[in-house]
C-alpha cells in the first residue's frame, strides 16, 4: 500500500464530501471487513476490521455475543414459533414474503428486537456460551461482545473487491445525508436564501445549497408568484429524515419569517437592544409587530422603521409589498391593546371578564380601528391575545344608559 497516496486520497475525499477523515477511515474499515467476509467468512458472521492509516496494518476480528441458556429459545419454544408461523402462512399466503422483508433489519434494529424479546435464536457464528467465551477472555460477562482474532488475508477476489467498492459508495452517501441532515436541522427556525429550481403541482422546490428545500402550497403566500431562477428568502420550518435524504420544509407564510427579516435589517434587533415581543400576520396582506426596548435612549419603533423608512421598506420589499404595522409593546394591558389598534386613535380600553376588552373610539375612527373586512381588529386580537370589541363611544354610552334605565 502506498501510504502517501492513500493518506492523500482520504484527505481529498474528506474535503470534497465534507466528511471527517476519521469517518472515511471507518467506512474503509467496514468495506474491508465486507470483502474479508465475502472471500473468507461464513454466513451470519459479524466481522470487524481495524486499519492503521500510518502503517497500513490491518487486523480482523469476529464478534460474538456472550449468552447463557436463559437467553436462548428452547427447542419447545422454537417448535411453537414454527407452528405459529405455519398457521399464519396457511391463513395468509403473503406471510412468508412479508416475513422475508421484515427480516432485513439493520444491526441496530436486530439489537432492538433482541432487547424486546429478551431471547434469541442461537447462531454458532454470532453467539457463544459464557464458559466457552471465558476460555478466550476470562473477564468477559453475559451480554458482552467477544472479539476473536482472525487470520490476516491480503488477497481478495474480484467479487470481494466489488463488494468493498459498493460498501464505500453506500456508506459515503449515508454520511453525506447524515451531515446534510445535521447541518440543516441546526438551522431550523432560521431564514435562508434559496433559488427556485422547479415547480411541481403548485409545490415549489428551492435550491438552498447542498439539497433541495420544499415549499408546499399551504406555506406559500396567497397570490405570490414563483419563477424558475428566482431568488428569495425562505424560513426553515422543519427538517426531517427520509431514506432518500433529509427533507427541508420551507415557509414563506410563517409569522417568524417577518421577525427574522427584521433581525437581518435592524442591528438593534440582532443585538437584543430591541425585542420583538409578538407578531400577528395575514401573509401577503398585513402584519402587526409589537416591539420593546430595555435601554434608555433607543426608540424601538424608530429603530425598526429606519432612516426615511429604509429598514422597514427592505422587509416589505422581501415580502412582496405586505403592509407592516409596528407598535410599541406595553406591560399595561390597556395601553398595549390601544397601541395594537394603530393607526386608529383609541379613547378608552375597558378590561372585561373572560379575557375580553371593550375598546371605545370616536365615530370617525371606528372603521379605521376595525379595518377592511375586520382585518385590523383581528390582527390586534392575535397580537395581544385578547378578544377585542371595538365600539363607537357615543353608541356605547347610550347602550349603557338604556341598560341602567331598564
Amino acid at each position: 500500500m502506498d501510504l502517501k497516496n492513500f493518506t492523500s486520497a482520504i484527505t481529498h475525499i474528506a474535503e470534497e464530501k465534507n466528511i471527517s477523515s476519521k469517518r472515511i477511515i471507518e467506512i474503509i474499515e467496514t468495506a474491508i471487513a465486507a470483502a474479508y467476509k465475502k472471500d473468507y467468512g461464513k454466513k451470519g458472521q459479524i466481522i470487524k476490521c481495524k486499519l492503521n492509516p500510518k502503517t497500513g496494518e490491518v487486523k480482523f476480528w469476529q464478534i460474538k455475543l456472550v449468552v447463557d441458556e436463559s437467553m436462548i429459545y428452547s427447542e419447545e419454544e422454537l417448535e411453537e414459533i414454527k407452528n405459529q408461523e405455519a398457521v399464519l402462512e396457511k391463513a395468509n399466503p403473503l406471510f412468508r414474503s412479508t416475513q422475508g422483508e421484515m427480516s432485513i433489519f439493520s444491526e441496530t434494529e436486530n439489537e432492538q428486537e433482541r432487547q424486546k424479546d429478551k431471547k434469541i435464536h442461537f447462531n454458532l457464528e454470532r453467539h457463544i456460551f459464557l464458559p466457552e467465551a471465558q476460555k478466550i477472555n476470562s473477564k468477559i460477562k453475559i451480554s458482552e461482545e467477544l472479539e476473536i482474532a482472525l487470520d490476516i488475508k491480503e488477497e481478495y477476489g474480484r467479487i470481494a473487491a466489488q463488494t468493498a467498492k459498493q460498501v464505500i459508495i453506500q456508506k459515503i452517501r449515508e454520511a453525506e445525508k447524515e451531515n446534510a441532515f445535521l447541518e440543516y436541522k441546526s438551522k431550523e427556525g432560521e431564514i435562508i436564501s434559496g433559488t427556485v429550481q422547479r415547480i411541481e403541482n403548485k409545490n415549489v422546490f428551492f435550491d438552498i445549497g447542498k439539497i433541495l428545500g420544499f415549499l408546499p402550497k399551504e406555506e406559500q403566500v396567497l397570490g405570490e408568484l414563483y419563477r424558475i431562477g428566482q431568488r428569495m428568502k425562505v424560513y426553515i420550518l422543519k427538517v426531517e429524515e427520509d431514506p432518500k435524504g433529509p427533507v427541508v420544509l420551507l415557509s414563506r407564510a410563517y409569522p417568524k419569517l417577518v421577525s427574522k427579516l427584521f433581525e437581518l435589517e435592524v442591528p438593534e434587533v440582532s443585538t437584543g437592544q430591541v425585542q420583538i415581543k409578538s407578531i400577528a400576520r395575514e401573509p401577503g396582506s398585513r402584519s402587526k409587530i409589537a416591539v420593546l426596548t430595555t435601554q434608555e435612549g433607543i426608540d424601538p419603533i424608530g429603530s425598526m422603521v429606519g432612516q426615511k423608512g429604509t429598514r422597514v421598506m427592505a422587509v416589505i420589499g422581501e415580502l412582496g409589498g405586505e403592509k407592516i404595522d409596528i407598535i410599541e409593546y406595553s406591560e399595561k394591558v390597556e395601553e398595549y391593546i390601544a397601541n395594537s389598534l394603530s393607526p386608529a386613535k383609541v379613547l378608552e380600553v375597558k378590561i372585561m371578564p373572560k379575557n375580553k376588552a371593550l375598546v371605545l373610539v370616536k365615530k370617525d375612527q371606528l372603521s379605521l380601528a376595525i379595518g377592511k373586512e375586520g382585518q385590523n381588529v383581528r390582527l390586534a386580537a392575535k397580537l395581544t391575545g385578547w378578544k377585542i370589541d371595538v365600539r363607537d363611544e357615543q353608541e356605547a354610552l347610550e347602550e349603557i344608559k338604556t341598560e341602567e334605565k331598564i
